[in-house]
């Protein structure tokens, strides 16, 4: 039984609001819940009304120092433990995550404002099924045998890095969290996570319901700011690698940080991501795609959202027409509503920042702003961070709303007319996270997808991240993968030689 200061369910449950009370006021350090050593809190907000729904521990560098430290401790058992058995325990924890998927999507749902049905249910059950994935890894831990010399046993074996700082976004931060914890707790290391301020409940319900599986101290999470919080965790001398993802401006310093101690760092740092739809692609099936694309239903709070979409001419002005009309017809209202396709932007500050780009473009001369969706009617509403979807035809590539990343649900279409030209203004991006190519010439569409410049691109469809798929940017999109065997491989531990003079 964990020693806990609020009493949070053992079974599952599906009231938020009484969950997000129960796991007020603490972090989770050392197998148990821990309030902030200063005791300071702060406000866990429902961006669909505006409410306070909690408070979550205001953590320090004393707070990241306790973490660090249990996680320091743990981590030599941890470690010392056959692979197997360590991804046989991972894999245990995604059974309890699996009986917890509605309780979590209905917890996301609730701190971040994204649409139970269509966001935060999907995110649950992947979560689970990361953690499935990489215990099903832990014999892949192998090293080799190097012929060096007949007279000389040469081989090499994997050890893990010891404590890993993992910071994540509030836009999928279950979903984040379980790409950096799940292959490093395998690889035998220890994990400190630093959570979003915006939305740091379900991540601390998870580190609980890992923690009736894992060892004290090997999982541990804390909540607090950037400054306070997050640049002591990467500073720490006992943390040993960092993941981060986040904007390229916190990943710069990030990068820096790391660099002083000359310690390894993923990076996941967005991305500005095109979509290019060719005359002779299915055209029903390709609209489709472009919702699912720019991620309207997460309110385009997506790194690998299509905000840059570029349709051939013959069918430019019908394409615009039945986007249009797609987004139109998907429901905006409250997260927890399972009629609901689109929820809210997750804080003011976000909110003014994406209408600031908004109106910036309807400023723009020779832009279209094409409105879609409709605000909800409910009163209980009119306080929440509902922001219509945006379609921008018209804009100059110049334009900041072409070049900077909104994160918002916001994109832009432009007309081509060649596929030379067009793959030079995809590629005109300091990022180069994902992409999408979508026509049913599988010839133009390959040798498009080897001259485009992101690390994940695809043909006829943009999924989400999906396990044992390696994931990850090139140019300002960030350093080395995710999701995938090699990033638990190369990201999460370090080869070691060792040989054998037998002569």
């Amino acid at each position: 039984m964990l020693d806990r200061p609020h009493p949070t369910p053992e079974a599952p449950t599906t009231d938020p609001f009484a969950l997000a009370k129960a796991l007020s006021g603490a972090h989770f350090i050392g197998g148990r819940y821990v309030p902030a050593r200063s005791g300071r809190t702060f406000p866990v907000v429902n961006p669909a009304t505006g409410e306070e729904v909690a408070r979550a521990a205001e953590g320090d560098a004393a707070d990241v120092d306790a973490a660090v430290e249990n996680a320091a401790a743990a981590q030599k058992e941890w470690a010392k433990l056959a692979a197997r058995r360590r991804g046989a325990l991972v894999h245990q924890c995604a059974q309890v995550l699996k009986a917890h998927v509605e309780e979590l999507a209905r917890l996301i749902a609730l701190e971040t404002g994204k649409a139970l049905r269509t966001e935060s249910r999907v995110e649950a059950n992947v979560v689970a099924d990361i953690f499935e994935f990489y215990g099903g890894l832990g014999s892949e831990l192998k090293g080799e045998s190097v012929p060096f010399a007949p007279n000389v046993l040469s081989v090499t074996v994997r050890e893990p890095l010891g404590v890993v700082g993992a910071i994540i976004p509030w836009n999928v931060p279950m979903l984040l969290m379980a790409l950096k914890v799940a292959p490093a707790l395998v690889a035998g290391n220890s994990v400190v996570v630093k959570s979003a301020e915006e939305a740091p409940l379900a991540v601390l319900r998870i580190c609980e319901l890992l923690n009736r599986v894992l060892p004290p101290g090997v999982f541990n999470m804390v909540s607090g700011f950037g400054p306070e919080c997050g640049a002591p965790l990467v500073a720490h001398p006992k943390v040993r690698k960092v993941t981060f993802t986040g904007s390229v401006e916190t990943g710069k310093i990030v990068y820096r940080t790391a660099a002083e101690k000359i310690i390894p760092v993923t990076l996941e740092l967005g991305g500005k991501s095109p979509m290019i739809v060719f005359a002779d692609c299915d055209f029903e099936k390709t609209v489709q795609g472009a919702l699912t694309s720019m991620r309207f239903t997460r309110q385009g709070q997506s790194c690998t959202a299509a905000s840059r979409i570029y349709v051939e001419r013959p069918i430019f002005d019908r394409f615009v027409a039945a986007m249009k009309d797609a987004v139109d017809r998907m429901v905006m209202g409250d997260p927890l509503d399972e009629r609901t396709d689109i929820g809210t932007i997750i804080s003011p500050a976000q909110f003014e920042k994406v209408r600031g780009f908004i109106e910036e473009g309807r400023r723009t001369a020779g832009a279209q702003a094409l409105v879609c969706s409709r605000l909800p009617d409910d009163p209980a509403l009119k306080k929440g961070l509902f922001l219509q979807p945006v379609i921008f035809t018209g804009l100059p590539k110049e334009s900041r709303l072409v070049r900077e990343e909104i994160f918002g649900p916001v994109t832009a279409i432009f007309p081509f007319d060649d596929a030379e030209k067009v793959l030079a203004d995809a590629n005109d991006s300091d990022y180069g996270l994902a992409a999408s190519i979508w026509t049913n010439n599988l010839r133009i569409g390959l040798d498009l997808a080897h001259r485009l410049e992101a690390g994940l691109v695809q043909i006829n469809q943009n999924l989400v991240v999906q396990a044992n798929l390696s994931y990850g940017g090139v140019k300002q999109s960030g350093l080395g993968k995710e999701a995938s065997l090699e990033a638990m491989l190369e990201h999460f531990t370090h080869k070691k030689t060792i040989m054998v003079n037998m002569g």
